[in-house]
């Protein structure tokens, strides 16, 4: 049984003293929007997408021979589990009764609906930070970033092995415009955002937004400015001060489902006359296509 918020939690709360309570409601933003595309509200325990192949470019048809005709079969299968996550608190009778301080009341929904958010924000940044671990991996059977997706084609990279850098960031957007789909066909493939640690802020702007070319002493243009409107997003629960990733124009990539959740439940103990209270979120972050994303993860 949890231990309930009692007037020895808050003894200062019950005496006309106290100028401010603070500690509680930093600024805050949904960052986990930046990363991932969020789905239609799930209607069960898990959902899946299933890769589909291209049939492949034309044959060439010689007069009065027949049309050729080929198969089409199912891909691998990547598979989104929601998880639950919840959390509440109790307070007794005597100290909702005892307290001069309304706000200490309410902050403690405050409280609760940012652990809520921070939770979710963790959850999404976490695909992220184990974006390069091969215990972490996707319906393809490899991590997110790796050099060996597995294609009918033969083994793709979404990765590069660079430090970010003007010259790094020119490599990976080639890359990306280099993918093939799962049978090895040209996709017209694009970047569509930058995506870094708040270590990268500084050198991402200089990288991006220079008039001429970065760090040079060369009269040249910023070919990555001059080309590509690629918008930084720092998100500040990543764990790895190096690593940095540039999502696609590849639909399917990075998704989020939501299964269900409330913000904030009141509730009375009839017996100690008890309050409680407590949030609920149901939701699952993950990918289906890789193409979704290139990453490095720094030397």
């Amino acid at each position: 049984m949890s231990t309930p918020i009692t007037t020895g939690n808050h003894p200062r709360a019950h005496v006309p003293m106290v100028n401010k309570w603070f500690g509680i409601g930093y600024d805050q933003y949904l960052q986990w929007k930046e990363l991932f595309d969020q789905e239609k509200v799930s209607s069960g325990a898990r959902e899946e997408d299933v890769l589909l192949n291209g049939f492949g470019n034309l044959m060439v048809k010689s007069q009065g021979s027949p049309v050729k005709y080929v198969g089409h079969q199912q891909g691998y299968i990547a598979t989104y589990i929601h998880v639950a996550y919840a959390l509440g608190f109790i307070v007794t009778y005597e100290e909702l009764r005892d307290n001069l301080y309304p706000q200490v009341a309410k902050s403690r929904a405050q409280a609760l609906g940012i652990s809520r958010r921070l939770t979710k924000e963790t959850v999404a940044a976490d695909v992220y930070n184990n974006a390069f671990d091969s215990d972490f991996t996707g319906g393809d059977g490899v991590e997110l970033i790796s050099s060996s997706h597995v294609t009918d084609n033969g083994n793709q990279s979404n990765l590069i092995s660079q430090d970010f850098s003007e010259s790094a960031v020119e490599d990976m957007i080639i890359q990306i415009m280099g993918t093939k789909d799962n049978i090895g066909q040209t996709i017209k493939l694009m970047p569509k955002s930058l995506h870094i640690p708040r270590q990268l802020k500084f050198e991402a702007c200089r990288v991006l937004n220079s008039t001429l070319q970065n760090d040079t002493a060369n009269n040249a243009t910023n070919a990555v400015k001059d080309l590509y409107d690629l918008k930084p997003y720092v998100n500040h629960f990543f764990d790895d001060e190096d690593a940095w990733f540039m999502r696609t124009t590849c639909p399917n990539g990075m998704k989020m489902f939501q299964r269900d959740g409330y913000n904030l439940k009141y509730d009375n103990d009839f017996p100690t006359k008890n309050a409680l209270a407590d949030t609920y979120d149901r939701y699952s972050f993950m990918w289906s296509d890789f193409r979704g994303i290139s990453g490095s993860a720094g030397i």
